[in-house]
């Protein structure tokens, strides 16, 4: 008999297992969950050395998993970059870079965030000359809100060497005046101008992906998919779990293509990057495309036009980065090479590309049983939410934008108040048959990466901390045993891991969250509010005590 080293007794377990769906004890050796059942029963598989907790009626759920969330990035934040917030002011962010910039070294660049794209006009004519004000030989760049552009001042457009002879990079737009020369406003792809100087350094990289560790698993996160892996990404995620760091699931989205470089990555790169660091921890089996762009910035691709724009010279197919041929080619290609592709995909228009390119892998190469996903499916036209269940395609929803949050103004007003209520349709989609995962896109229009606040607001399609008020689309709130669903079991799904994560079961892996009280009893705000008692990776404590 297997004897476990640990033993959780009177506890409140939801194991999200469809055979054993409650339990009071549970039992773990090694890395796996041994057993779980009636206290008792767990009880006979003790050992002299085995550790016995009573957890005294304290709730015990599977570890949750993020969808889309960009660790590294949102880790060099935190430690690196000038943030203010993302309901800030422009003015308080103006004040906290002068505040930064006596500790620059010369010719450091400060990066900083973030900007309202939609408050453009308020930066008049030519932008880099409002931060010259405050930084005029520093060079600055700043993320707008959603990260897909960059406000430079003219010592950053000076050392990135973008000037009026700087050619547009495809798929993108550098800012102009009426005499052609640059603004300081970078747009979606036009950010690889300067992606080498808005990177955070390589000597930052370990302390950086500690710092992610450490944040996730504060927040009960065991799983997560980093949706846009660069190489020197992978580097950093295979350094730190040979070195024992990485307490987490990781699941890597390598970039074919992205907003900071306009060429294609070989797909013979992303079969080597995948064999040579898809190992321990990390699954390296997907990839990733962008489809369109976001709408405060007016690159999101919709079929009917922006606010106040001309329906006459309105082309959704414009606004695709891929063509909608070439963009099947791709999938069919990808699908074809085992790699499960998440597609950038924000506008109606362009989850309606995202969707045609599944079919058309589906029709070439048959069923591969790879889930492809449409990330953010931010605004879904009616007559395309079946076809995700038709075509066993992920609805990935992203980020937490479906409650009143400072990005809500700028979808307002770009889109209108009819539309923006019309944003993450996810209550349809379930009704649907459609899988759906969750992702907090964090630092992109995510202040945080807390889980607790997205299951609230998925729940009540409210603020669950009170700072905006109302609801947007009410009527698409789910149930608290669905969203549950999307961060344990369906995401385990889409990460390919199915038969490990996502449940409590025996010979899964021991990852677990203890909470004070089981969330059946708490209302959204108190949802919102949870810190873990104890986070539990592979049978080890990884944040908090067990009592």
């Amino acid at each position: 008999m297997t004897v476990a080293d640990t033993i959780l007794l009177n506890a409140r377990i939801r194991t999200m297992d469809p055979a054993r769906p409650v339990a009071e004890a549970i039992a773990l050796a090694g890395t796996e969950i041994l057993a779980l059942g009636d206290g008792a029963k767990i009880r006979a598989l003790a050992g002299p050395d085995t550790r016995i907790v009573d957890l005294a009626g304290r709730a015990v759920i599977p570890g949750l998993i993020d969808s889309h969330t960009h660790g590294l990035w949102g880790a060099c934040r935190d430690l690196l970059e000038v943030f203010t917030g993302l309901g800030s002011s422009h003015e308080e962010l103006f004040a906290a870079i002068e505040a930064r910039l006596p500790q620059l070294a010369p010719g450091q660049w400060l990066i900083a965030g973030p900007w309202q794209a939609h408050r453009r006009a308020e930066l008049g004519a030519r932008p880099a000359e409002l931060l010259d004000q405050i930084a005029p030989a520093t060079p600055v760049a700043i993320k707008d809100v959603t990260q897909h552009s960059l406000w430079l001042n003219s010592a950053a457009l000076r050392a990135a060497g973008i000037t009026a002879a700087t050619p547009d990079v495809p798929g993108g737009e550098i800012e102009r005046d009426a005499e052609g020369n640059p603004t300081g406003i970078l747009r979606e792809n036009a950010v690889a101008l300067v992606a080498d100087q808005v990177a955070p350094p390589a000597s930052e990289a370990a302390r950086a992906v500690r710092h992610m560790v450490k944040v996730f698993n504060s927040q009960g996160i065991t799983a997560f998919k980093e949706p846009m892996a660069e190489l020197k990404d992978m580097q950093t995620y295979a350094q730190a779990d040979r070195d024992g760091v990485l307490t987490l699931h990781l699941g890597t989205h390598l970039s074919r293509q992205s907003p900071f470089g306009p060429a294609l990555t070989p797909l013979e790169d992303l079969i080597a990057w995948r064999e040579t660091y898809g190992t321990g921890h990390i699954h390296a089996g997907f990839a990733k495309l962008f489809l369109d762009g976001v709408a405060p910035s007016h690159t999101a691709a919709f079929v009917e036009p922006y606010l106040g724009a001309d329906p006459a010279t309105h082309d959704p197919e414009a606004m695709l980065i891929f063509p909608p041929e070439r963009l099947a080619e791709e999938v069919i290609a990808l699908d074809a090479a085992g790699f499960t592709v998440k597609m950038h995909a924000v506008g109606d228009r362009a989850v309606q590309a995202a969707l045609d390119a599944i079919e058309a892998a589906r029709v070439t190469n048959g069923d591969s049983g790879l889930r492809h996903e449409a990330a953010h499916c931010s605004f879904i036209r009616s007559v395309d939410i079946a076809r995700f269940a038709e075509l066993g395609a992920v609805a990935e929803i992203s980020p937490k934008i479906y409650f009143p949050n400072p990005v809500t103004a700028g979808q307002r007003a770009v889109l209108g108040t009819e539309r923006t209520d019309r944003c993450h349709p996810i209550g349809d989609l379930l009704k649907a048959g459609a899988e759906v995962v969750y992702g907090s896109d964090w630092p992109a229009a995510a202040p945080d990466a807390n889980p607790w606040v997205g299951l609230a607001g998925m729940i009540s399609r409210r603020d669950p901390l009170g700072r905006y008020p109302g609801t947007l689309g009410a009527d698409q709130a789910i149930t608290l045993d669905q969203a549950l669903a999307l961060f344990t079991v369906n995401g385990a799904r889409a990460l390919r891991l199915e038969d490990r994560i996502g449940r409590l079961a025996p010979g899964f892996s021991a990852d677990l969250v203890v909470l004070e009280r089981p969330l059946e009893e708490l209302t959204p705000e108190q949802i919102a509010a949870i810190v873990p008692v104890a986070t539990l990776f592979e049978g080890q404590v990884v944040f908090g005590a067990l009592p």
